[in-house]
Formats: structure tokens, C-alpha cells, sequence
């Protein structure tokens, strides 16, 4: 996650949908503690990486298999800081 944080999600996650607005994911996600100020040009660098392994039959060429296949993404995060003053 570019802050040291590692996440690990099993599963396809659940769909957004407006009406879950900003809370956290129920089932993966990351909530970053600190402002990315104090990091080259601002930003958090991290990867994702998605993994799918997929088992096939064809019955009638009485054939099959399974295969692995990952992809990797680098992406940049720009996280800020926001107070709440009462």
C-alpha cells in the first residue's frame, strides 16, 4: 500500500454501491493513518497484484486443466489530512 502495509483480499470483494457512501469495505480494504506529506513528491507508491486460478473441463474432448494468471499494477496515492474542529 506504499505505507508498509500489506492487504491480502480472498475473494471478488463486494460491489460498491452509493449507499455504503464512505464507510470502510467489508471485506478489504486499507485506511491509511498518515498523510502522505512526508513522501517523495507527496504520494504513497505501492503494487496490485491480482491473481485468478482457473480450473477448466471440456467433457466432450475429455480434456482439462487449470491455470494461473497474475497481474501487477503500480499505482500512486495522494492521501491529505482533514480536521474536524468543534
Amino acid at each position: 500500500m506504499g505505507d508498509g502495509t500489506t492487504v491480502t483480499c480472498h475473494g471478488p470483494g463486494t460491489p460498491y454501491s452509493a449507499d455504503h457512501g464512505k464507510s470502510t469495505s467489508p471485506d478489504c480494504g486499507h485506511r491509511y493513518e498518515r498523510s502522505a506529506a512526508d513522501q517523495p513528491d507527496g504520494r504513497y507508491k505501492g503494487t496490485a497484484t491480482a491473481t485468478w486460478t482457473v480450473t477448466w473441463t471440456a467433457p466432450a474432448l475429455n480434456d482439462g486443466g487449470t491455470f494461473t494468471e497474475t497481474r501487477q499494477t503500480a499505482f500512486s496515492v495522494r492521501v491529505g489530512e482533514v480536521q474536524v474542529l468543534n
